[in-house]
């Protein structure tokens, strides 16, 4: 998935980041952190992006679980055990639920759908997506961009002269053994494959 996920943020930007966020989650827009950081696009566009696409995706979802309880979709999800923990959470906890199911992992349908299920009203969980729905994108925007930056330093640090000129002498001398190995190999195979 990571991938098309590239390819996705790389051909469309910003708006990839939202797709991406609505579809795949954290790891789109980290990726969409981290092109913010080499100058794709600004990291605010970045995180606007992933926060729309988080917040209409599990909004869809919600509401799925809430008008469309017999499609294949909900029902399908709703066999696995990730719903029935869910479920089992908004009972306890619904406020904290809604706003943390996004963050903990699993629950990237199933917990929208979960919420859309239960007794939670539409108003409270609409408020709830969109706070919640800005702090991760933020979160994850952030992690993303600062991982981009660390990123940046290593490669700095070891792509000195130095370092270069250890890894291609370590990596051809490598190709060298494995050359020979194959050449006396061949030489053996061939000596032993005619009469003598």
């Amino acid at each position: 998935m990571t991938f098309s996920l590239d390819s996705l943020i790389h051909q469309f930007g910003a708006i990839g980041v939202g797709v991406g966020a609505g579809l795949e989650g954290e790891t789109a827009v980290v990726i969409g952190g981290i092109l913010a950081r080499h100058g794709s696009f600004s990291p605010v566009a970045a995180a606007l992006a992933a926060w729309l696409g988080s917040f209409i995706a599990d909004q869809g979802f919600f509401l799925l679980g809430r008008w469309r309880r017999q499609s294949k979709l909900v029902t399908r999800i709703a066999a696995k055990p990730t719903f029935a923990r869910a479920l089992a959470m908004i009972e306890t906890h619904p406020i904290k639920f809604c706003v943390a199911f996004r963050f903990i992992y699993g629950f990237r349908m199933a917990g929208p759908m979960a919420i859309g299920v239960s007794k939670v009203p539409a108003r409270l969980f609409l408020a709830l997506n969109l706070v919640s729905a800005a702090v991760w994108a933020a979160a994850f925007t952030s992690l993303g961009y600062s991982f981009g930056l660390a990123f940046e330093k290593f490669l700095r640090r070891a792509l000195s002269p130095l370092h270069v000129a250890m890894l291609v002498t370590v990596v051809g001398s490598v190709a060298l053994v494995a050359i020979l190995i194959r050449n006396r190999r061949r030489l053996r195979a061939e000596t032993q494959g005619t009469p003598a």
